[in-house]
């Protein structure tokens, strides 16, 4: 198996096709399962909210929510099956274990490919994990195939799109297309960090779900699921990653709030300054190959920096 990460993969976090549980956004899921109920399922979904939140684990969920649930029309000779209360789906379920594994045939996911401009630059750099800073209308070019063939047991077909903000002109234009006139049985989830720099006529033609920042508990509860430890600093990794699990997973991965502990103890020794701390953090940041926590630093830095501007 190939040690490369997708590109809509966090380094030191699971795919969220991995992670099949969501916390904190009860609200959104209510909305969402309200709306497949009423029987006024929409076919284009923005799902929005800072990154780091559990979008993409939404569209996830969604998907398999959809694909494993049998169309309520579908009444068979037993009447039609009760409206589902939640949208957990059994582990063991073959649509979970196909999503597992990447190879469920009634998903396709559209994300950004391998750079190069021609077929085997694009399929060699996606090996070797060098992606197009875009996702270009020749990664989207396979969901004709997707669409020509006929969806499992006559259910829905679902298109991910991660993210939404990564789509170059063209192929925000073909997906407005298919908002335009979606195929039978298809639902569009459209992951957005940046929903106000989508196209106008894409947004318009979307339901959206907003994800809010999360609190501490779903923040330790979300990086439990991911086998991350906090060692019971939830609620200062909450307020440092700003709600953010992936943030949070990030810091708690390169020692983040033992960094912010060092920047607050040099800064206490202030006006006089601690050569020696101010040293041990110099040498954190020219550490051979440590570019992530020299980047986490300056993150840390901004954080504190703006802290005291409003603190005073």
């Amino acid at each position: 198996m190939s040690d490369v990460l997708p590109p809509d993969q966090v380094e030191g976090a699971p795919h969220p096709r991995e992670t099949p549980h969501l916390f904190g956004h009860e609200t959104a899921e209510a909305a969402f399962l309200e709306a497949y109920n009423s029987g006024r399922l929409h076919h284009g979904w923005l799902i929005t909210g800072p990154r780091g939140v559990g979008k993409a684990t939404l569209a996830w969920r969604i998907a398999r929510f959809l694909i494993a649930t049998p169309p309520a029309e579908d009444d068979g000779l037993f009447g039609a099956p009760p409206s589902p209360e939640t949208m957990d789906i059994d582990d063991a379920h073959p649509v979970a274990r196909r999503m597992l594994a990447d190879s469920e045939p009634g998903l396709f996911v559209l994300r950004r490919g391998g750079a190069g401009t021609t077929d085997r630059d694009r399929e060699k750099n996606a090996l070797a994990g060098k992606f197009s800073k875009v996702i270009r209308v020749d990664d989207a070019r396979p969901m004709k195939t997707f669409f020509s063939l006929s969806s499992i047991d006559g259910g829905r077909r679902v298109v991910i799109i991660d993210a939404a903000d990564d789509l170059n002109p063209n192929a925000a234009n073909a997906i407005l297309k298919l908002l335009e006139e979606p195929p039978a049985r298809t639902t569009l989830l459209l992951v957005a960090h940046q929903p106000a720099a989508l196209l106008p006529t894409i947004r318009s033609r979307c339901r959206e779900l907003r994800l809010p920042p999360l609190p501490p508990d779903a923040i330790e509860a979300a990086l439990a699921q991911a086998d991350i430890s906090t060692r019971g600093g939830g609620a200062a990794l909450a307020e440092l990653a700003g709600g953010s699990v992936g943030s949070a997973g990030r810091m708690t991965t390169l020692k983040g709030l033992e960094l912010y502990a060092d920047l607050i103890a040099l800064l206490e020794t202030m006006p006089r300054f601690n050569a020696a701390r101010a040293q041990a953090l110099a040498d954190v940041a020219a550490t051979r190959g440590g570019e992530d926590r020299r980047a986490l630093l300056v993150h840390l830095i901004d954080l504190m920096l703006m802290r005291l501007a409003r603190t005073g």
